[in-house]
């Protein structure tokens, strides 16, 4: 007998039968963690087509959140706890308030660790969820559907322009005509080596895409000086001692200045190289970072400091 007819080609690029999965179930385990890895590749490939997106996106959101606006992540299934997880992680790692970066996700907190099903086909529970969350002008409503077509989203989407928000839309597969939003993120993952598994390589690229948007946000809005997380809440040991070896590297005090340092800053590696770097006290200095970025006061450190280095050498 002959291969079975498939009307895959009918089907969104996410749902279509992948030309080398044929013979997934006669692979090797070895054979088929191999195959898996030559996917994630590709998914890699699919988000570059997406950076200046990608980009676009995280220059709205910076613009909205130094406005005072937020930034609110909607979602069904895998992308939905995509973007529960990508929000939750932005408080710990840059410091910045819970309210600031939100999600959403279809059949709510039940959802996260079980589907519940039917809760993404209702468009009228995605527009709700934007009133709850009011959103309006200052505000990003991005919307994560890997088919780009689930009505939740797009519900969420509409009732978020209605009120004046701008949109974004994160999807593997291209949006119908009549969906409407103000940026589009597509990376075009294509079939699934499991038909329509979508947590599988566009689940990958979603990650990327949400790792890289809310990276560049924080990022632009002074959360990282060379290279390291300076607005990170330091909560347990791991990130108390972080703390400690974020302020002796970039001072270049011992371990044990740099402690006294971080505990006379209150705990904040940002106000300790703000104190460091002017030689003001905290209040003085926690003052200074509203007007300047530590990358301006280091540099002012930088200039004063050869200015009287000169000035001992007689010069």
């Amino acid at each position: 007998m002959g291969r079975p007819r498939s009307t895959s080609l009918a089907l969104p690029p996410t749902e279509r039968l992948h030309p080398r999965a044929d013979d997934l179930d006669l692979l090797s385990v070895e054979a088929i963690v191999r195959r898996m890895h030559q996917e994630d590749l590709a998914a890699v490939r699919a988000v570059r087509s997406a950076l200046p997106s990608v980009a676009e996106a995280a220059r709205a959101v910076a613009d909205a959140l130094r406005a005072g606006g937020r930034l609110l992540y909607v979602g069904a299934g895998t992308s939905g706890r995509l973007g529960v997880l990508d929000a939750s992680e932005c408080p710990p790692t840059f410091g910045t308030s819970p309210s600031r970066v939100q999600a959403v996700i279809a059949g709510g907190r039940r959802a996260l660790t079980r589907a519940v099903e039917g809760a993404e086909d209702d468009k009228a529970t995605g527009a709700a969820a934007v009133r709850r969350f009011r959103a309006g002008s200052r505000d990003v409503v991005c919307g994560i559907s890997a088919s780009a077509s689930t009505p939740y989203v797009l519900g969420a989407l509409a009732e978020a322009r209605r009120r004046g928000a701008r949109t974004v839309l994160v999807c593997c597969n291209p949006p119908r005509p009549r969906t409407r939003v103000d940026i589009l993120i597509l990376a075009p993952t294509g079939p699934e080596l499991v038909a329509g598994s979508t947590r599988l390589k566009a689940g990958t690229a979603t990650k990327l895409i949400l790792n890289a948007l809310t990276t560049a946000v924080f990022i632009s809005l002074g959360k990282v000086y060379r290279g390291r997380m300076v607005d990170v809440r330091p909560a347990n040991a791991k990130l108390q001692a972080r703390a400690v070896r974020m302020v002796a590297e970039l001072t270049e005090l011992s371990l044990a200045g740099a402690r006294r340092l971080l505990s006379a800053a209150g705990g904040s590696v940002k106000v300790a190289l703000a104190m460091h770097f002017t030689g003001l006290g905290r209040a003085a200095a926690q003052k200074r970072l509203q007007h300047a970025s530590l990358r301006t006061l280091a540099r002012r450190t930088s200039v004063r400091s050869k200015r009287d280095s000169v000035r001992d050498r007689g010069g």
